[in-house]
């Protein structure tokens, strides 16, 4: 499995706690809210903002609020306006570590992904040094306690995905990204359980890491993504499972 798999199923165990929740909703709402801003408010005419719904109807997010997003996106309702910033940079034994933002502020944004990464033991770099070894690929979970395996994969392929694979609870179903829509949609039409969708940030290549390179870097991802302005981290890792078990459970 690969780096970001391993940590979107990190993220989404933790996430079942109330406090996560409200983080996870706080992103999905930023999400929904530049997708309208950006190619307006009708979902059947933006695919960004499709996409963005489905993920929060996946974490349960209340209807209105959703609306409250959609709105504050095409200035039918006052709100913030954030920038999308994208900071890259390198974490312990050298593990490509790529980190998306949606801020109001760049300059108070800024100074915390640089204090994150120094004391951690990772390194910033500039535009352009890692993102070359991430693709964007649609990734859609499935909650493999209310589907199997078979089903998933003959509904999956049907669809048009490109690849199933089962993972700790749940089913992962990647596709391009331009058919992640159509592919989850078929999935829910199906009545398979969709727990989220999103277009993902996947790695070309893997670096190894172990020990205290592999706890530094488990630190610094962590830290990172719980930067209030952070919507995602992408890391190109690859820890043996028990290990990255044993130091999730530890941190």
């Amino acid at each position: 499995m690969s780096g970001h798999s391993k940590w979107s199923t990190i993220k989404r165990k933790k996430g079942a706690k109330d406090a996560q929740r409200s983080r996870i909703w706080s992103r999905q709402i930023r999400e929904i809210t530049i997708a309208a801003r950006e190619g307006g408010g009708d979902p059947n005419t933006n695919a960004r903002l499709r996409t963005a719904i489905l993920a929060a109807q996946g974490s349960n997010m209340p209807k209105d609020t959703m609306e409250r997003a959609v709105k504050r996106g095409t200035g039918e309702l006052e709100g913030v306006i954030y920038e999308e910033i994208e900071y890259e940079g390198y974490g312990p034994g050298g593990v490509a570590v790529l980190v998306e933002t949606q801020t109001d502020n760049r300059n108070r944004m800024a100074a915390e992904i640089r204090h994150v990464f120094a004391r951690y033991g990772g390194k910033l770099g500039g535009a352009g040094s890692v993102a070359f070894l991430f693709s964007r690929v649609g990734q859609i979970v499935l909650d493999a306690g209310r589907c199997d395996m078979d089903t998933a994969m003959e509904a999956a392929i049907d669809a048009g995905a490109q690849d199933v694979t089962d993972g700790e609870g749940e089913i992962v179903v990647t596709t391009a990204q331009d058919a992640l829509q159509q592919v989850a949609q078929a999935l829910q039409s199906a009545g398979l359980p969709v727990v989220s969708a999103e277009v993902a940030r996947v790695a070309s290549t893997a670096v190894r890491v172990t020990g205290k390179d592999a706890e530094s870097l488990l630190k610094l991802i962590n830290a990172l993504d719980e930067l209030d302005d952070v919507a995602n981290v992408s890391a190109n890792f690859d820890v043996d499972d028990a290990e990255l078990k044993a130091l999730n459970e530890s941190l």
